[in-house]
């Protein structure tokens, strides 16, 4: 490469035509490598990752679907990083190829990075969070989490946010390193977690036989649905209204709301039927009492 052809944009057809002559086609070489680097990377690495996660997930019995997205998550953001690197360093090698002094250009901005760095502890917290988050599992896209405070199902995750979209549709950007405590909802199975409030006055003896009747052919309906039959586990409350019954049972993961509402209908329904009563609170409005006018008061005569 001549020396003479300072780092500048070419002016004129000639120009460019020996710069393109002198640095184009080693330019070239050095982005289509990176890209074909890049792919084989990520290929190589997506397989060796996704094997060793499903292998890992058979031994622990977990859910080749919740597996599946945790590996795409950190791989995405595994992408992410390594797309930042190859940038980095086609970067080098392009203006080194142009004649800059690359070491003295990572001088001066590692002196810029140090009085960036004091001002970004922040966004540095975020990301070594976010990675923690990711390299540990504790959530993926696609998981129902409450993190923050907030809960939700997880639409994006970066090493810097986590994004959650709420039951009303409410989208929530969360910082990673607000994340102090994460629980995930969907991880591994799920648990139908229910309390059945019946009046002091029915037979549990009676009633609790009636109640797991129904979790049994529930679980007879769904059986892809249930890891465990739900039943009656205890007397959790006596409460003000009536006594509460804890019926607990697992089932697979996002399924628990849904078969928690159905378990919820078949009791109502074959408590209306046996004649069990839920209690429930009764208002008694009491209209006061019309007042009669009182009669004027009548002179005596004299």
């Amino acid at each position: 490469m001549s020396s003479t052809i300072p780092f500048l944009i070419p002016t004129t057809a000639e120009a460019w035509e020996e710069w393109l002559r002198e640095n184009g086609v080693t330019i070239v070489a050095v982005i289509a490598g990176l890209v074909i680097l890049r792919i084989v990377v990520q290929r190589v690495l997506s397989r060796l990752i996704r094997s060793a996660s499903l292998r890992a997930a058979k031994a622990r019995a977990e859910d080749p679907e919740v597996v599946e997205r945790r590996v795409d998550t950190l791989m995405a953001t595994l992408g992410w990083l390594f797309n930042i690197f190859l940038a980095f360093l086609g970067a080098a090698i392009v203006l080194d190829q142009l004649g800059v002094q690359v070491s003295a250009l990572i001088a001066g901005v590692g002196v810029a990075g140090i009085a960036i760095g004091l001002g970004a502890q922040t966004l540095i917290k975020d990301v070594i969070n976010g990675l923690f988050i990711l390299v540990e599992g504790q959530y993926a896209v696609g998981d129902v989490v409450r993190v923050a405070g907030v809960s939700g199902q997880v639409i994006e995750i970066t090493p810097r946010r986590t994004v959650l979209r709420d039951m009303d549709g409410n989208v929530h950007v969360i910082p990673n390193s607000a994340i102090t405590v994460a629980t995930n909802m969907t991880q591994g199975f799920s648990r139908v977690n229910l309390n059945v409030l019946v009046a002091y006055e029915e037979d549990l003896s009676r009633v609790i036989p009636v109640i797991n009747e129904e979790c049994e052919r529930l679980a007879a309906d769904r059986p892809d649905d249930f890891l465990s039959t739900p039943s009656v586990v205890r007397v959790d409350r006596l409460a003000e209204d009536g006594v509460e019954l804890k019926v607990v049972g697992d089932v697979k993961v996002f399924k628990q709301w849904e078969l928690a509402g159905e378990l919820r209908r078949r009791i109502k329904e074959r408590f209306d039927r046996e004649g069990i009563e839920i209690p429930y609170r009764h208002e008694v409005q009491v209209l006061p009492r019309e007042r009669k006018p009182q009669e004027p008061p009548q002179r005596s005569g004299g």
